[in-house]
């Protein structure tokens, strides 16, 4: 039996279309062909070669985002090698244990977090090579830039690649205990780009705003990695900037947007918001989290199609899609599976869901990552013998079939025996004028066994908790209602830009 061939895919980009730009960077303001992006990546893996990285061997990376890292990603490709992506939000501490446990060859990064970077070395005294993107953290560090000067671009020996080998280790929010990493392989990060392009009928010509962090696999793979496959266009950012973003979107020819709900949050409240032109953008779409509906309907103001998106690190991300024809008619629903993607709902008694009936949500497909890195209990509990990947996270399917998720089973609140979801509070609170943010969270209760807290960052003074009280009176049912409302200036975020409910749980259970 023949082994599937994978191939160097900046290699065959680059053969196929080389003069297309691939990337604009945003920082610098150059325009990266596919030829020219194939040259750089081939001249970073002659230098992680001539660190003995091979193949199988993990290459950290701690880093924002910039065009050297994904120089390293595709590097990691052409040598075989693994991408670990660390979240540049953890402490030292944090970082010290999953690079541990990851035993990389090298550790690249970037100046910004030079502070972390004296940290860990007291914690890794035996990781052998570290890379300086910019300023070294140590004066032994060499700089990345230089290095690859001084190497070949042309193409390496070729390396025989299977189809589960990992290609890259990205890990999950890690809001409890220490992340796990999924390794997400040459197969289900290739499986994941072709679902897209067939699916949400992405080509060459689509130009997407990357300004995710390359850490998330919302970074590397919503759009990123299957615009390679199609020979599109990404305009790579440093990070999320209101303005940047607004700029891009009217002048810089952008046709595709992913962001999650906070980033939306944020331009609808800026000036620029009601001047903006987006009419050139085909999808802008949201993940990460439940986006409220009234970020839905302010787009739809402006005669965009906006839509929710799900996925998960485990899983793509991309999973499902809702037609256009069908954005206002379901308003929150993420309809139908990509190609060749399964999925079913199951409810706690493990039967299959009726329609209209809330379940977990199985999937599977070969977009499907292999398991987490160094855990096989945690791989047993997520990933059943038959492929199916149990996500933890709530949807429901209409009688038409459209699917819609509901929200993490972790975090439903069951309330005197009635199920009480997050988000959909959440969406009605940010339906008042005055809240700019907010986010419930369940807390225990002598009486109900447990209740809903609601965080909310407002706008005036003048709002307070009878307000809101009242307000979704005329929304929710009674038992819905949070039972206690905490007014804050900001509401924690994940390094992916997800609201933290764990530490906003924290900081209620704590003050008992």
């Amino acid at each position: 039996m023949h082994n599937v061939y994978v191939p160097d895919w900046l290699a065959r980009r680059a053969q196929l279309s080389p003069d297309k730009t691939a990337i604009v960077d945003t920082t610098t303001k150059d325009n990266i062909t596919y030829a020219q992006w194939n040259a750089q990546a081939n001249r970073c893996a002659h230098l992680l070669q001539s660190f003995n990285v091979a193949q199988g061997d993990r290459v950290a990376i701690l880093a924002s985002n910039c065009m050297a890292y994904l120089d390293t990603w595709f590097a990691c490709n052409k040598l075989g090698a693994v991408l670990q992506a660390l979240n540049w939000r953890l402490t030292a501490y944090e970082l010290s244990n999953i690079i541990r446990d990851a035993n990389p060859k090298i550790l690249i990064y970037s100046e910004e977090f030079n502070g972390t970077i004296r940290n860990l070395q007291k914690e890794l005294p035996d990781l052998p090579h570290w890379i300086a993107l910019g300023e070294a953290a140590r004066r032994q560090d060499q700089n990345f830039a230089e290095a690859c000067e001084h190497m070949r671009s042309n193409p390496l020996p070729p390396v025989e690649r299977q189809p589960d080998d990992s290609w890259v280790i990205c890990y999950t929010g890690g809001t409890t205990g220490l992340p796990k990493g999924a390794m997400l392989t040459y197969r289900s990060i290739q499986a994941n780009a072709l679902n897209t392009l067939i699916s949400w009928q992405l080509d060459t010509n689509d130009v997407a705003i990357l300004n995710a962090p390359l850490f998330h696999t919302g970074g590397l793979n919503v759009f990123t990695a299957p615009l390679i496959f199609a020979g599109g266009t990404s305009l790579l950012c440093h990070h999320f900037d209101v303005e940047q973003t607004f700029d891009l979107i009217e002048h810089s020819g952008a046709t595709l947007f992913f962001g999650v709900p906070t980033m939306f949050i944020l331009m609808q409240q800026h000036p620029r918001w009601d001047s903006a032109d987006f009419s050139r953008l085909k999808m802008v779409i949201s993940g990460g989290a439940p986006c409220p509906l009234p970020v839905f309907e302010k787009f739809w103001q402006k005669g965009i199609d906006f839509k929710t998106g799900y996925g998960l690190t485990e899983a793509g991300p991309n999973t499902f899609f809702l037609p256009a024809s069908d954005v206002r008619r379901k308003p929150g629903a993420v309809g139908f599976p990509l190609f060749n993607i399964d999925v079913k709902l199951r409810n706690p008694a493990g039967e299959l869901c009726q329609a209209n009936e809330v379940g977990e949500l199985l999937i599977r497909g070969d977009h499907v990552f292999k398991g987490y890195w160094n855990n096989p209990e945690a791989t047993e509990k997520a990933l059943s013998d038959d492929g199916w990947l149990h996500t933890g996270d709530l949807a429901s399917r209409d009688a038409e079939g459209y699917y819609s998720i509901v929200g993490r089973s972790k975090e439903m609140i069951i309330s005197g025996g009635e199920n009480i979801y997050p988000a959909e509070i959440e969406s009605v609170l940010y339906g008042h004028p005055q809240v700019i943010e907010a986010a419930v969270v369940g807390i225990p209760d002598s009486k109900w066994g447990e209740v809903g807290c609601a965080f909310v960052v407002s706008k005036l003074d003048e709002v307070n908790e009878q307000t809101l009280r009242d307000y979704c009176a005329e929304r929710l049912a009674s038992y819905k209602i949070p039972k206690s409302f905490r007014f804050v200036d900001a509401l924690p975020k994940t390094g992916a830009g997800k609201l933290d409910k764990s530490r906003l749980k924290e900081t209620v259970l704590t003050a008992h």
